[in-house]
């Protein structure tokens, strides 16, 4: 490191004390930090609970301007998001199924600069009302992150096409404010599943310039898969049973091919005593914040 990059690191390191009480950085994360804090394109590779969200939490924390989260998922965010306003940081999040009152909220913190964290969904990104307020000339934005970027390459054809215009957000930024205000504007995406072939996917649909490329190995020694066989839908549902059973008072989720399926599963266990709930897009977003408050108390 030469003298820049030593003074960058100890101040990374001061805040993840200040904001999260840690003394040392996971494997990867200080040098997540260190490539957005110094304005630098990333593609980082790291297995769920590794603690990506710090690493591009802590460098919008630590920077003057406005950091862009894009994540797929509302409870994601909306998780994300409590956490850090429970910690009082400045943290908002706008997306569609938010009351008119909220987003008319998180519109204002942005247009006074009082956000240092704004989570959006794809969507909610591009759309005008937001747009505007972020070619702003006195709007600094930092970086763009893309969470769960494996989606630009799954969910990025038919159903959620916006995924494929996010390389256009930089340049877009940068020339609605003449460059004055973002010209160092950098854009690192994270992931926790990338083929080799998604991983190129995601470097160009972003246009990602001399990204650094930080890959941890995706084996997790907690997590194990086992495939048990099952010849009828009864024979299926007295397995799942059976291990509810065996592993009583954990929390879990049993993914189905439908939503009615997840509706007469749920019924069936609930028949049997079991504490469960279907969950899925059919339902309201006040049913699924209902739901997730639920679980997350349990």
């Amino acid at each position: 490191m030469d003298l820049d990059d030593i003074v960058v690191w100890e101040k990374a390191r001061a805040g993840l004390k200040k904001f999260w009480g840690y003394e040392q950085f996971r494997p990867y994360q200080g040098e997540a930090v260190m490539a957005i804090l110094n304005h630098q394109d990333a593609l980082v590779m790291m297995p769920t609970g590794a603690g990506k969200s710090i690493c591009f939490q802590l460098p919008a924390l630590l920077q003057s301007g406005l950091t862009l989260v894009v994540s797929p998922l509302v409870s994601l965010m909306e998780n994300q998001v409590r956490t850090l306003q429970q910690r009082h940081l400045p943290a908002e999040l706008i997306h569609s199924q938010l009351s008119a009152n909220q987003r008319r909220q998180a519109l204002w913190k942005l247009e006074h600069q009082q956000l240092r964290l704004l989570y959006l969904s794809p969507e909610s990104l591009v759309s005008l009302p937001l747009w505007q307020r972020l070619c702003h000339p006195q709007q600094q934005i930092e970086a763009l992150i893309l969470d769960e970027a494996h989606c630009i390459v799954q969910w990025g054809g038919d159903f959620r096409p916006v995924y494929r215009r996010l390389g256009a957000i930089r340049p877009g930024l940068q020339g609605a404010n003449l460059g004055q205000k973002n010209p160092s504007l950098s854009i690192a995406a994270f992931t926790a599943t990338a083929d080799p072939q998604t991983q190129q996917e995601i470097l160009s649909v972003l246009g990602l310039k001399d990204p650094q490329l930080l890959r941890a190995s995706p084996y997790r020694p907690n997590l194990g898969l086992q495939v048990s066989i099952a010849w009828t839908a009864a024979c299926r549902r007295h397995q799942i049973l059976n291990f509810m059973l065996a592993h009583a008072g954990a929390s879990g989720l049993v993914y189905t091919a439908s939503r009615r399926s997840s509706e007469g599963l749920a019924a069936w266990l609930q028949a049997q005593g079991q504490q469960t709930m279907p969950y899925h897009a059919g339902l309201s977003p006040a049913q699924r914040r209902q739901i997730e408050t639920a679980l997350v108390g349990r």
